[in-house]
């Protein structure tokens, strides 16, 4: 099996290699340290497997995982999570991943995890699966924020750029749009989800899991 390793500690990016390259039957084919170069990585090495870190810097690991998915379909996402934050393990579900699993079991079970998806099952660590079985049980709705307060793809991306400090100019150069575009869009954004400063806009981005303090 070829895997893509995504993270952006390369502490753990180095850990995973370890742990998979001890398998016969697997091979890390490419690492990335944030969620636009493992799309980018995606599309050119067509990893079986990748392991998605949720919370990166620049594009986090839930729009990474539709990018990639669009590009790959082919792809089998493993999402990993310092958090078990019942919004983040839906969003990623929704995005296509078939495994969930929580860093703190990182080493229990992630060969597991590899050997279920590479089957076309889902793996969820337990205490995943116990948050999920929780929402159920107290009929708790299941979140339909996939695209929160109704942004788009591109909103929801510089809505994670700006939380994380980027200026106006500084977004337009990474997504290569003009800078009067790029203000129109977050202008845009303030006014479709009533919030009119980056400190709200940021803590906005950290609760829906846009984004993370972590980076």
């Amino acid at each position: 099996m070829r895997i893509l390793i995504a993270d952006d500690h390369g502490v753990v990016r180095q850990g995973l290699r370890f742990l998979i390259e001890k398998q016969p039957d697997m091979e890390v084919v490419g690492e990335a340290e944030d969620g636009l170069v493992a799309a980018r990585l995606a599309k050119e090495l067509l990893p079986d497997i990748v392991i998605m870190d949720v919370s990166m810097p620049n594009l986090n690991g839930i729009e990474a995982t539709r990018l990639i998915l669009h590009e790959a379909p082919d792809a089998r996402i493993i999402a990993l999570s310092m958090y078990f934050n019942r919004n983040l393990i839906i969003e990623m579900l929704k995005a296509g991943a078939l495994g969930y699993v929580l860093k703190s079991y990182l080493f229990d079970e992630l060969v597991r995890a590899i050997r279920a998806v590479a089957a076309n099952e889902r793996y969820l660590s337990p205490r995943v699966t116990a948050v999920l079985v929780e929402d159920y049980i107290n009929q708790l709705p299941a979140s339909d924020k996939s695209t929160p307060c109704g942004l788009a793809d591109r909103e929801r991306q510089i809505l994670q750029l700006l939380s994380e400090g980027q200026s106006t100019k500084q977004i337009a150069l990474r997504l290569n749009i003009s800078p009067k575009t790029a203000d129109a869009n977050r202008r845009q954004i303030m006014n479709k989800l009533g919030i009119f400063n980056v400190a709200e806009l940021t803590k906005y981005a950290i609760r829906e899991g846009l984004t993370s303090v972590e980076f």
